[in-house]
């Protein structure tokens, strides 16, 4: 018997990986430890329970012939199996807790289709890639990644839920954001199967749980000439009110509002005499036809607008897309320069009022540095804090927590492993039922989801009926 990585199975894994042939394979196990890895380290608490969890092999197909061989392979073999794209989720989705096959699917990355406010591509595709070639036919992703430099479109559907662009677009589970998908069945003879309209999200953010995406299809919208805007303020409050009006503006187009503490800018080296000292920030993305709008609404707010460039003059001054300074780019950043930060995710009042931000300030300490972003959901604005937080003790993080969630401030766990945790709180039965139907023995990322090993011997339409409503 072949010796086992993750110290969790009993296969022999150099005839499993003999059995995979043609299929490209990685069993040197100082590569497979590197890629059953992915963000989970922005986590202290996460970083303590998954920093020894590895796989035992990597495939890498390239095919959908060769993804079906691996995953009938897996089958009949009982094989856990962990799906990876580009790694960069943050939770420990494409982490193997059992140990077993990961399928990294980024051979699987050609860009299939371009149409008229769509485009189809296989699950592996990297982001920009898919960006790069909507442009040049007038065309943008409707909502992608601040990671699209290295996320893959089918992690981005399995782990994301909003973006670049969900200000104006909405949440990525929003009718018509994800057209259709395919996923692929784990049984002896892989079938994929396509999923439209709202049966997208039977799927989507099931983190790989039930059922292998093959191929997705976004909406895009037309591409417009983006201004990367950074302006700056005086108080907190005026840049999360400004932010508000912004999001609100209907003479200003904008694919992204995100507002930060100014102690969170010293951590932007790069950024060093582009942006005023000691003032809170605003980033934003704002159509060049819209400047005259946005530099009005910014100077009405009391801010002041400090940079305003577009890409290709960013590029050549050598500073990082705005985005790059947005969402969890913005903890990136921080931990770039000290690994003892962390973060929370947490919901705000809505509508959103700078008052209460600014009431909930001082009551948080000194070790939180607020930083909102802007999204549509449900047809309204509202607001997602994700602070970057000094980290001591796992008891001070939860002191925190209760603090926000004291003062109407819901918090969505940034801290587990869990497909449970976080935004979805309770399990989402549908994806579970799903589960039933495409992966029956369970061997895809199971140990993700608490409740499976509750439903896993009920047929799936048993399991839709726990659905609550």
């Amino acid at each position: 018997m072949t010796h086992s990585i993750s110290g969790k199975t009993a296969l022999d894994w150099a005839a499993f990986e003999a059995e995979l042939a043609p299929v490209e394979t990685i069993s040197e196990p100082v590569l497979v430890k590197k890629r059953s890895r992915d963000f989970f380290w922005y986590s202290p608490i996460l970083n303590a329970q998954l920093r020894k969890s590895f796989g035992d092999l990597v495939a890498l197909p390239s095919t959908t012939e060769e993804l079906a061989h691996c995953l009938r392979t897996a089958h009949a073999h009982d094989a856990p199996i962990t799906l990876r794209g580009g790694g960069t989720g943050n939770y420990g989705q494409a982490v193997p807790l059992d140990g077993g096959l990961i399928i990294e699917t980024t051979r699987m990355n050609r860009i299939l289709e371009i149409g008229e406010g769509f485009v189809r591509a296989e699950a592996g595709a990297i982001i920009e890639d898919i960006n790069t070639a909507l442009h040049e036919q007038g065309w943008e992703l409707a909502i992608f990644p601040s990671t699209q430099d290295i996320a893959t479109i089918g992690g981005f559907v399995a782990g994301g839920s909003s973006g670049i662009g969900s200000v104006a677009q909405g949440m990525l589970r929003d009718p018509g954001n994800i057209v259709s998908l395919k996923a692929m069945s784990v049984t002896d003879t892989p079938e994929e199967r396509l999923f439209e309209g709202d049966a997208v999200n039977q799927i989507h953010h099931a983190w790989g749980l039930n059922g292998v995406i093959t191929e997705v299809t976004l909406r895009t919208v037309p591409h417009r000439n983006w201004v990367h805007c950074m302006a700056t303020f005086d108080s907190y409050r005026d840049t999360y009110a400004a932010g508000y009006a912004l999001s609100c503006a209907e003479n200003i187009a904008r694919k992204l509002v995100s507002t930060q503490d100014a102690r969170i800018c010293d951590f932007y080296p790069r950024l060093e005499g582009r942006i005023r000292k000691n003032k809170h920030l605003l980033v934003s993305l704002v159509p060049q036809e819209d400047m005259e709008a946005f530099r009005a609404l910014i100077a009405q707010q009391g801010g002041h607008v400090d940079l305003a460039m577009s890409e290709a003059e960013l590029k050549e001054a050598k500073i990082p897309l705005v985005y790059e300074f947005a969402y969890n780019h913005t903890t990136l950043q921080v931990l770039k320069a000290d690994r003892s930060a962390t973060y929370l995710q947490v919901g705000c009042p809505t509508p959103p009022d700078p008052q209460a931000i600014a009431d909930l300030r001082p009551k948080l300490g000194d070790d939180v540095w607020q930083h909102h972003e802007f999204a549509l959901l449900d047809g309204e604005i509202v607001t997602f804090d994700l602070p970057i937080v000094w980290y001591s003790t796992e008891e001070r993080l939860h002191e925190i927590e209760a603090t926000y969630e004291a003062n109407g401030f819901p918090i969505f766990d940034a801290h587990i492993c869990m497909v449970e945790g976080g935004g979805l709180k309770n399990a989402d039965y549908r994806h579970l039922a799903w589960k039933k139907r495409m992966d029956p023995k369970g061997l895809l990322n199971a140990a993700k989801s608490r409740e499976w090993v509750n439903v896993k011997d009920m047929d799936p339409e048993a399991i839709e009926a726990m659905i609550p409503g």
